[in-house]
């Protein structure tokens, strides 16, 4: 992991998600005035953001490439319940909402993260420098699901408009956690060298040395673990207590109601952007791609699984497939990655060009 990480946890990582499930247990089920809506959504943030700390925490402690898998699973997990949470709640008009926050955290992740990321490291070096073996598999693998799990839906004909079939839902979240474990067992396992951090002569810098903080003792790493469950089920929880609150806020600004969802990956992959960019800043480009890449595969490989599990007792239909533009948007997306990975070397140019796809991204959600 990069050099993100006191040995000590902060004092707010502890306080906050104690207090997010204090005040979950006082407002579980309750009519809320607006100032305490306004409360819970911010112990509600602060949990997301103590819950990836305690996430990094752990990473740290277990090391590279293992890191930035806890990393991206316990971003996931939060998605997952922030969906399902608000789908619960939402009725008919959130049946889109699994598609739209994840196709907006892979276009965040394979964009904003990544573009962000290199373009640091180029400013840096002048040349951001990666893997290209890991780099491409990661990219292939996110390109794979994101059309088994986003486009495949809008063109199948066994149901009208664009959702699976029960079958076809069924083979998708088993192909989707199928690719996903190929992909782990290849980044923990037999080539866990194509994502570990390269120097310009291709070869593994030594982490020691440069600023990287000391890992975590184990009793850090075990408490952070437990911190890492309390601050999920204040997420899960707080979510559920807002969730009103967060759509009467989109359409009052009079955006479509499938900003909800990019509103939601924004919330959930903030830290992860943070956490990327400062190990771009300490020339750990590689590390910051693994956590773009494994996010967007995460939020796909495991999200659509547990959303079609979901779907079991949700009312209504799940609408999976993206509509032209946006299936626009993720092509443009994969053929961009492809020419940026390919050569394993990045400068300024490329950075930019996926940071602009992420501002057509956003731009086109607001006002589509």
């Amino acid at each position: 992991m990069p050099a993100l990480l006191r040995p000590r946890m902060s004092d707010w990582t502890i306080v906050v998600p104690v207090l997010a499930v204090l005040l979950l247990l006082v407002t579980w089920n309750r009519e809320l005035p607006g100032l305490l809506v306004a409360v819970v959504a911010l112990l509600l943030a602060g949990a997301v953001l103590a819950a990836v700390h305690h996430a990094e925490v752990v990473a740290h402690k277990v090391g590279e490439p293992y890191g930035s898998l806890v990393l991206a699973v316990a971003v996931t997990v939060i998605e997952v319940a922030l969906i399902v949470t608000l789908m619960i709640s939402g009725g008919d008009k959130t049946q889109a909402l699994a598609r739209d926050t994840v196709f907006a955290a892979v276009m965040i992740t394979c964009n904003g993260i990544l573009g962000l990321s290199l373009l640091l490291g180029a400013l840096r070096r002048r040349v951001a420098v990666f893997n290209p073996e890991g780099t491409g598999g990661a990219l292939a693998t996110v390109a794979t699901l994101a059309t088994l799990s986003l486009v495949v839906p809008t063109f199948t004909t066994s149901k009208t408009g664009p959702e699976f079939s029960p079958a076809q839902l069924a083979f998708a979240a088993v192909a989707s956690l199928a690719l996903y474990g190929l992909f782990v067992m290849v980044q923990t396992g037999r080539h866990r060298d194509y994502f570990l951090p390269v120097t310009s002569d291709g070869s593994v810098p030594d982490a020691d040395g440069d600023g990287h903080a000391d890992p975590p003792s184990t009793r850090t790493a075990v408490t952070s673990v437990v911190l890492l469950l309390v601050a999920l089920v204040a997420v899960v929880g707080d979510a559920k207590t807002v969730s009103p609150t967060i759509e009467a806020g989109v359409a009052a600004a009079n955006l479509p109601q499938s900003f909800v969802g990019v509103v939601i990956a924004l919330l959930v992959l903030l830290p992860e952007t943070l956490a990327a960019a400062r190990a771009a800043r300490r020339d750990r480009v590689q590390i910051s791609l693994n956590l773009a890449l494994g996010s967007a595969m995460a939020s796909i490989g495991l999200t659509i699984p547990a959303i079609a599990l979901a779907s079991i007792w949700l009312d209504g239909p799940l609408l999976l497939g993206l509509a032209g533009t946006q299936l626009t948007l993720l092509a443009l997306t994969v053929v961009t990655g492809v020419l940026t990975v390919v050569p394993g070397r990045a400068t300024v140019l490329q950075g930019g060009v996926h940071l602009v796809l992420l501002a057509a991204f956003v731009f086109l959600a607001a006002s589509p």
